[in-house]
């Protein structure tokens, strides 16, 4: 009795054996002949939320209020469609950062997915899809009245967002004003060494 359990146990032992041999014969070759997913700045793949992997900025997804809900409080917002897999949005997301660094607290940032734009014939001008003329990266920018201050498709540079928004806050022009800088989030403070 003793040898046929010795002899199960040795037969058992042996085909665990040829099990572990044949799937790690399978794993290193589905490691070796799998490409990896080299998606980039330049390229049109989906890799993430593009203010996540190339802005550095999880905090604009999902948005904080709707359109809607900013119009009602008639506080400046901005609307930015994108797609996560266009070259030139994930570029474009730099900038949309950017606006969000300087006027994020007084500014409605709206980021606008166009997947994920409800289709039907008509919007409201309280809807997103009201102002998408059908190209990404595209920008939308509201006064506190929600007049429409600007409406451009492709790269629209940090400066001219900024040349809007300082006239909605009644800011100097940049070339009147001092260079806006930000502290450095580990920025030593002398103030408080004193």
């Amino acid at each position: 009795m003793i040898q046929v359990r010795l002899q199960f146990l040795r037969r058992f032992i042996c085909r665990f054996r040829q099990f572990l041999l044949l799937f790690s014969i399978l794993f290193s070759l589905l490691v070796v002949f799998t490409q990896p997913a080299f998606a980039g700045i330049d390229d049109d793949r989906y890799d993430g939320n593009i203010f996540v992997v190339y802005a550095g900025n999880g905090s604009l997804v999902p948005p904080q209020a709707t359109l809607a809900q900013a119009l009602a409080e008639h506080k400046p917002a901005i609307l930015t469609f994108y797609v996560d897999d266009s070259s030139d949005c994930k570029k474009y997301a730099i900038v949309v950062s950017q606006v969000q660094a300087y006027y994020g607290n007084a500014v409605e940032i709206i980021p606008v997915d166009v997947d994920t734009i409800y289709q039907k014939k008509t919007y409201s001008p309280n809807e997103p899809g009201y102002y998408y003329t059908g190209g990404v990266p595209q920008v939308v920018a509201f006064n506190k009245a929600g007049d429409v201050i600007l409406n451009e498709k492709g790269q629209v540079p940090y400066e001219k967002i900024d040349d809007e928004f300082r006239k909605v806050f009644d800011l100097l022009p940049r070339t009147e004003s001092a260079e806006l800088k930000r502290r450095s989030f580990n920025e030593f403070s002398s103030e408080l060494a004193q």
